[in-house]
């Protein structure tokens, strides 16, 4: 992550607690330390601590229980905003992969999968970057996604393999998602989504067109996915 000094304090707490999350050093099922002893703790205030906390529920990595506290969920497992119910096996963090299609490349851009662009997003141009994301060794999501080229030095050289793109967005340039607008459309798989899928020609697939609105005033970036969903469902908050 960049200088953390320049965080303010609930988002070096909420990182703090989410790495302790994600490396397992809290399981599921575990209760997070109480309010006032992660104020104690990390010498914060208590609005801070459930700005902290509140975070880390939105995005499912704990649940809060009346007299009992912050119990942790785990991981989520899914793409960006959209998360994984299984209806025929487990999911879990080592089945989940994701392989690079096309890497980061700046393109010009007109439009974003049917989204107008402002006319600065025109003239500076996109990054495009393709990927495939597997779950039990059987392909998922295929998505492509269009983010602006506006003050993201080094992006085309990062490693986005088996990475999630929302977490590097996050810890290298401090921008986060914070909602946004999607269409969904039911299509039949062509050519390059067959391929991808291992799937017979018009089969049915799931697209969704999305808009990511973010932290940084006037940057948004933009996502096509195709879903695969025949042995799990879609969940999640937008």
């Amino acid at each position: 992550m960049s200088d953390k000094k320049a965080l303010p304090p609930y988002k070096i707490l909420y990182e703090q607690l989410r790495k302790h999350i994600t490396e397992g050093s809290y399981s599921k099922g575990d209760i997070l330390p109480s309010e006032n002893e992660l104020c104690t703790t990390h010498k914060v205030t208590r609005p801070t601590v459930r700005k902290a906390l509140d975070r880390l529920v939105h995005e499912g990595y704990i649940r809060k229980k009346q007299g009992k506290g912050s119990i942790v969920q785990g991981q989520p497992q899914g793409v960006g905003i959209l998360s994984l119910s299984g209806t025929t096996s487990a999911i879990g963090k080592d089945n989940l992969e994701t392989k690079m299609i096309v890497r980061p490349s700046l393109i010009k851009c007109d439009d974003a999968f049917g989204f107008p662009l402002h006319d600065f997003e025109k003239e500076v141009g996109c990054y495009r970057l393709e990927r495939l994301r597997i779950m039990n060794k059987q392909p998922i999501f295929y998505d492509i996604t269009l983010i602006p080229n506006i003050n993201l030095p080094r992006f085309s050289s990062r490693n986005f393999e088996n990475r999630s793109l929302f977490e590097i967005m996050r810890t290298a340039y401090q921008i986060e998602v914070l909602g946004g607008e999607q269409k969904l459309m039911a299509i039949k798989a062509d050519e390059k989504v067959q391929e991808y899928f291992n799937v017979e020609v018009g089969h049915p697939i799931l697209r969704l067109d999305r808009k990511m609105e973010t932290n940084k005033d006037g940057f948004s970036f933009y996502s096509q996915v195709y879903c695969n969903t025949n042995e799990y469902g879609l969940y999640g908050t937008f």
